[in-house]
């Protein structure tokens, strides 16, 4: 709340939270509040549940929004129902430089598999998705078959994807117009040593 500079009912009006309950959760330390409320929290802080629940973290925490680093989910499962893109599994939050972003929302994917290795992405890298519903041809993407997010370089050939691995064990996947739906765009992969 002192990093947002927002007040207590600052919090419960935009957050969804009743009032009294953030008064007992943050003042009172109370540890009987509901995983749904939790999640409300979370969502608007921004933040992993263990943050707002562990004394770990203390102020020092990592998962501190600052003027120059945002917090993006890392999402291990996503769905699409009416259009909308819902993250079903989130496995925690990356800080990100403000300046890696350019208008738009984001999020973050991990690698699966070796698939792209021949753009250089390994199994495991942290992959910086601008989401978007259309690439240029040739660009990679994260595309959605089957409520599964796969990384591709895709193609258009007229209403059809074209979805194409960058290791050539791996054959073109080819999808009808409504086989798969476009999330975003990589913009980045992220190397941890």
């Amino acid at each position: 709340m002192k990093t947002k500079k927002i007040s207590r009912m600052e919090l419960a009006r935009e957050s969804g939270v009743p009032y009294t309950t953030i008064v007992n959760f943050y003042e009172k330390g109370t540890d009987n509040v509901k995983l749904s409320t939790l999640r409300k929290l979370a969502d608007y802080f921004n933040c992993s549940l263990d943050y707002l629940v562990d004394d770990e973290y203390g102020s020092n925490s990592p998962l501190v929004e600052t003027d120059s680093m945002v917090l993006l989910p890392i999402v291990g499962k996503i769905s699409c129902g009416d259009g909308v893109f819902a993250y079903e599994n989130i496995e925690g939050y990356e800080a990100t430089p403000k300046e890696w972003l350019n208008g738009g929302d984001y999020f973050y994917l991990r690698a699966k598999g070796d698939s792209m290795i021949g753009a250089r992405i390994q199994d495991g890298d942290l992959l910086l998705i601008r989401k978007q519903p259309e690439v240029e041809n040739g660009e990679i993407a994260a595309v959605l078959i089957n409520d599964e997010a796969v990384l591709k370089r895709v193609y258009r050939n007229g209403d059809q994807l074209v979805l194409q691995s960058e290791n050539a064990a791996y054959p073109p996947i080819f999808c009808p117009p409504t086989g798969a739906t476009i999330i975003g765009k990589l913009r980045m992969v992220t190397i941890k040593f």
